[in-house]
């Protein structure tokens, strides 16, 4: 009787244990709030910061429109709009990455815009910027929010208008996500740069990574909360079962030397696809800064794959 009620109450501090630990991960991951975790990680160079503090400066010249949409579970969302100098039918739809916000993208914004005379949308992703939401989505309630944003372009621009999806990091994988789904026929092409291949794979790694813990119990745990609290697991946000659906031609981007989503994570994704697909590799670029160590050869590629598309 003394051993069962010793092993009970060591279950039950088990099953709390994990319990606070899953409810940890979900506030420091999830949860909507600052991520000051991010701040001090080496895997981002002070180039994407410059570049970041350069689109912005960029967009405040620029003046872009900022409008809005309600979300399929009816939160508001915010983006920003930029009109091209002359008449353009080519709309490119920025995603932004995690803990970032629609106008970190102006520096891609500013090249769509300036050199290839494109419109531009730049959303905030829901729990992000000046969008509604408490949680973060990783790019599966996100790809929901994307369809209604190419919705509202196509209202707005007309039926003949031609949509080409770009996101970076979380917003790549939100792009890919996106990509398995039921989409208009203006949605031409995909860019995702250093994409995660899954919610679950990106933050078993992250977990192994940043606090040397193993996936079981902790990932499950988490994702089960997630589920309870913001809609969705780990498990079924994963951009390889959408590119299984995939029809659209992609570019993928990725830098050799990238330790937040490892480059083996752009291979996975690259041979999941039957269809069109490029691939371009960056040598020395970490997370995220592909376009910051190479910009010729990024710009060179982007063309090359848009002009493939609309010229063919």
């Amino acid at each position: 009787m003394k051993l069962y009620l010793i092993s009970c109450i060591t279950l039950l501090v088990l099953i709390i244990a994990i319990f606070i630990a899953s409810l940890y991960f979900y506030n420091l991951a999830i949860f909507r709030k600052e991520k000051k975790f991010l701040s001090n990680n080496d895997d981002f160079s002070e180039d994407i910061s410059k570049l970041n503090h350069s689109g912005l400066s960029w967009i405040e010249k620029n003046h872009c429109k900022t409008i809005g949409i309600l979300s399929h579970d009816g939160l508001k969302l915010k983006g920003y709009y930029i009109e091209s100098k002359k008449e353009s039918d080519v709309t490119i739809i920025l995603v932004h990455g995690y803990s970032s916000k629609g106008k970190h993208m102006g520096f891609f914004a500013e090249y769509y815009y300036e050199k290839l005379g494109f419109n531009v949308l730049m959303p905030d992703l829901r729990g992000h910027g000046e969008s509604e939401g408490n949680y973060i989505g990783f790019g599966w309630h996100d790809r929901l929010d994307i369809i209604k944003w190419i919705n509202y372009i196509v209202k707005s621009k007309g039926e003949n208008e031609k949509i080409f999806l770009h996101g970076i990091s979380m917003g790549a994988s939100t792009v890919l996500m996106t990509s398995g789904e039921e989409l208009p026929v203006n949605v031409k092409g995909i860019i995702s740069d250093c994409a995660y291949s899954s919610v679950e794979k990106i933050l078993t790694y992250q977990a192994r990574k940043m606090y040397g813990l193993p996936k079981f119990p902790v990932i499950p745990a988490t994702s089960l909360l997630c589920r309870l609290r913001s809609g969705y697991n780990f498990r079924e946000a994963s951009a390889i079962e959408q590119l299984k659906k995939c029809k659209l031609p992609i570019l993928f981007i990725h830098g050799y030397k990238d330790n937040f989503v490892p480059t083996s994570m752009v291979h996975e994704l690259y041979n999941t696809v039957n269809g069109n697909k490029d691939l371009l590799l960056i040598e020395g670029a970490g997370h995220g800064a592909s376009y910051a160590t190479n910009m010729t050869e990024y710009q060179r590629a982007v063309k090359t794959f848009i002009d493939k598309i609309l010229f063919k």
